[in-house]
């Protein structure tokens, strides 16, 4: 099994230029999981792959990271195959936000007898979840209220933190094996986001020499990251990772 995740855009909310924060993880040269869906996250998906996402990860509910699922919608409802298929995962904290961010306008289709979660199947979680024979961990993080943002661990391969202040805590536990870390950094921080000054603080060197930095404003941000000795993600982007040391199973035809 080869693994690998992939950088779509690298950008916050005020940076469509480095597209909408988002990766995907790559199992033997094919999407496995999908992490975030704001707009230009899925232009770019499609423009990579070719086709619509099967299964997508929520990490929180702020619309450059939720505000694909529209158009995706529907791209999934007029499929008679993908219709009802594409899963959607996300702790079930999330679920009456995200009912509320994308679902919940009175017709999703002007003619009526739609509803928004008929294109999808809505996964809801809490420790975390299986994907195509791979568990993954989910744990919260810290996006300026508590319960609305959740990051996701690949045991022995990847964690990817969402939008968060430093969770040192969280990555103790969750990032203990050698894990590549895919950590939100703007270039100051702030109530929802960390910065440069705080991933000095808070984390240990050989935490911090394992950060993928993402989720930033500029191009001249990024300079600025690696100056002070970090790796930072753009776009398209790739990195190899570890085979994965957490729960795996194997899928047979009666799966």
């Amino acid at each position: 099994m080869s693994l690998i995740l992939r950088f779509l855009g690298v950008g916050s909310a005020q940076a469509p230029e480095l597209g909408s924060a988002c990766g995907v993880l790559e199992q033997d040269d094919e999407p496995l999981l999908m992490i975030d869906c704001g707009a230009e996250a899925l232009s770019a998906y499609l423009d990579r792959y070719g086709k619509s996402p099967r299964a997508i990860y929520i990490t929180h509910t702020h619309m450059d990271h939720v505000g694909g699922l529209e158009r995706l919608f529907y791209e999934v409802y007029f499929d008679a195959e993908l219709r009802g298929c594409v899963r959607v995962y996300a702790h079930a904290a999330l679920v009456p936000l995200l009912q509320a961010r994308v679902a919940d306008y009175p017709e999703v289709l002007a003619e009526g007898g739609a509803n928004f979660w008929d294109a999808f199947r809505l996964i809801p979680l809490s420790r975390g979840f299986w994907c195509d024979g791979l568990w993954f961990d989910v744990f919260a993080t810290r996006h300026h209220a508590p319960h609305t943002s959740f990051g996701i661990s690949l045991a022995g391969s990847v964690v990817w933190t969402g939008d968060t202040r430093p969770v040192p805590e969280m990555l103790g536990a969750y990032a203990a094996n050698g894990e590549l870390v895919a950590h939100d950094c703007a270039l100051v921080g702030n109530p929802s986001h960390t910065g440069l000054d705080d991933l000095e603080r808070e984390y240990t060197t050989e935490m911090r020499s394992r950060f993928i930095l993402y989720h930033y404003a500029s191009e001249a941000d990024a300079a600025v990251m690696e100056a002070r000795g970090f790796r930072v993600a753009r776009r398209g982007d790739a990195f190899a990772l570890a085979p994965p040391r957490g729960r795996m199973r194997v899928l047979t035809e009666v799966d």
